[in-house]
């Protein structure tokens, strides 16, 4: 059992972040903000292709993240392999020893910078991805075939609870659960609300969902994010304080300390993505009242 997984199991109030490969081989920064936050986390993310914005694979990072004593969750999305390779992956990560993966559908390539790329979707959703790991995991790939030694993984998936309509989002967080989520990480929450409704809704299936928490740089940030990213929406309250801020760093740190207390007693933890602020997430938690995880209830 990882650390992540012995995490989940102790019960206590969990922390993740995302990290981002480079866009080259030059690791420096990746690492240096992983060790920064290495006190505070229980499990790192590493993004696959965030955006569909052309990175290094996110099994390099992992296996990097490893040697610092970091726990890494591996990103995979479906947009960018067929089957054969999805599954190749998989077992590529488990042979590295990276238990935890977290199914994506993936972002469209038009938002990136290769648009003119072919997308693929051969298996088409975070759901169906779910599906291939653990047939995995049961020894047989997708046609059937035995595996020569089976992988073993914590499964996680997305969650969004501000989609419309709510009921469908419900179900497709339960079909996510049966098909093997051991945990869940959200969308970014600006709204608080939405998680009290949204875990009243989804509580009775016992799998810790991980509130998402970006952090704001501006109010044309979030502006942005309203425009081109689906499943957010930030509130125009927020952005005009963004606007309003004479020191929008210690704003934004602020607000997402806030959020997080708002949150709190109601989910399990929560994920941090900081997008190039990652130097901000100790103040973050340390404001929320979150202590690094050895003294963490």
């Amino acid at each position: 059992m990882g650390h992540f997984a012995e995490a989940i199991a102790s019960g206590k109030f969990l922390v993740t972040a995302e990290i981002n490969p480079p866009k080259g081989v030059d690791l420096t920064r990746p690492l240096a903000d992983a060790a920064l936050l290495k006190p505070y986390v229980d499990a790192a993310n590493v993004t696959d292709q965030t955006a569909s914005v052309m990175r290094m694979s996110p099994l390099g990072l992992c296996v990097h993240l490893k040697r610092l004593g970091i726990d890494p969750i591996l990103q995979v999305t479906c947009r960018d392999r067929n089957r054969i390779a999805l599954q190749a992956d998989l077992l590529a990560a488990a042979a590295l020893g990276i238990e935890n993966v977290l199914c994506l559908t993936g972002d469209p390539v038009s938002t990136g910078d290769h648009p003119d790329a072919k997308p693929v979707f051969d298996v088409k959703d975070g759901i169906l991805l779910l599906e291939a790991a653990s047939t995995l995991m049961q020894g047989k790939d997708l046609s059937g075939n035995a595996l020569q030694g089976a992988p073993s993984f914590l499964l996680g998936a997305v969650a969004n609870p501000g989609a419309q309509p709510v009921d469908v989002e419900v179900q497709r967080t339960e079909a996510k659960a049966k098909k093997g989520a051991r945990f869940f990480q959200t969308q970014a929450v600006f709204e608080p609300e939405a998680v009290v409704r949204f875990m009243d809704r989804v509580r009775h299936l016992g799998v810790p969902v991980l509130a998402g928490i970006i952090l704001l740089k501006s109010g044309a940030m979030a502006r942005h994010l309203n425009q081109s990213v689906p499943g957010i929406r930030i509130p125009d309250r927020l952005i005009e304080e963004m606007d309003a801020a004479a020191d929008k760093g210690a704003r934004s740190v602020e607000i997402a300390a806030r959020t997080i207390a708002a949150v709190r007693p109601y989910c399990q933890g929560v994920h941090i993505m900081a997008i190039g602020w990652e130097r901000r997430i100790p103040e973050v938690l340390e404001s929320a009242g979150l202590l690094p995880t050895g003294a963490r209830p």
